[in-house]
């Protein structure tokens, strides 16, 4: 056997065993979360002996899943909506404009928010956004974001700088406004990149704690992952009912990413290149 192929067979060797890694606590939770309380206890990683739905049942009439996926919908969703709107403004203009002393000196300044961790400044923060009467669901909004448009804008900045200057010249010669070669020439041309945004942020907001904690404080605002911290710390005797109820938070973003896989990875690998 050649050198070759013995180690296309190490590395495949490797693959799998890295794929087996890190798919274990995948596994773990989803045939636990089909399991009976008895299953569970008698053999952690073994397959169900059936599909124990009642868990399911409980966990979506516990957390009040449809209501709390509505709130978590509705903040994920705004956010994302503001985040792209304004990163991808910011960074197509500031790419584009010919004083690039100035407008690198903005650049940087707006991407090194990102060097900027939450934790330090939460105290203040949180006090200041009280003041300013931006508590609960609607000023989530604006909290993520200024939180995630340095990185989208980051991100889209490199992309810009692929996307040929000969494009948007033969726009305007054909009479577009500034708005109009943003919207329909521009924007569309970003859409790589721009999914694969929507989606890092995406995991992001949907997946927070930390932030709705401390700034969602009415009874009914609740997002998934602050209703699934109180469910999962009221069954802590009930694995496999708490398993499930965490499955139920996993399950629309991974769905999301099945769909966008595609393009989320080209719009990535696109943003890492500048031509």
């Amino acid at each position: 056997m050649s050198r070759k192929k013995i180690n296309t067979a190490l590395l495949t060797i490797l693959g799998l065993l890295l794929a087996a890694l890190f798919l274990s606590p995948f596994y773990v939770i989803i045939i636990n979360a089909f399991k009976t309380q008895r299953d569970f206890f008698t053999d952690v990683l073994a397959l169900p002996h059936y599909l124990y739905l009642e868990n399911f049942k409980q966990a979506i009439h516990d957390t009040k899943y449809f209501k709390t996926i509505g709130n978590t919908v509705f903040v994920t969703s705004g956010s994302l909506v503001l985040i792209i709107i304004t990163a991808s403004m910011a960074a197509w203009r500031l790419t584009r404009t010919y004083d690039r002393k100035i407008s690198k000196a903005i650049y940087f300044m707006l991407v090194a928010g990102m060097l900027v961790p939450f934790q330090g400044i939460m105290l203040p923060f949180v006090k200041w956004i009280g003041q300013l009467g931006l508590m609960n669901k609607p000023g989530m909004w604006f909290i993520y974001m200024g939180f995630g448009a340095s990185m989208a804008m980051f991100l889209i900045s490199s992309f810009v700088n692929g996307i040929p200057k000969e494009i948007e010249e033969a726009a305007i010669i054909d009479g577009c406004s500034i708005w109009q070669l943003f919207w329909r020439v521009v924007f569309a041309l970003l859409r790589p990149i721009l999914l694969s945004v929507i989606f890092l942020d995406l995991i992001w907001i949907w997946n927070d704690y930390l932030m709705p904690s401390l700034i969602i404080n009415q009874p009914g605002n609740q997002t998934l992952p602050l209703m699934v911290f109180q469910f999962f710390g009221g069954q802590f005797k009930k694995w496999s009912l708490a398993l499930a109820g965490l499955l139920l938070v996993m399950a629309p973003v991974v769905v999301f990413y099945m769909f966008a896989q595609k393009w989320v990875i080209k719009g990535i690998s696109d943003g890492a290149v500048k031509q």
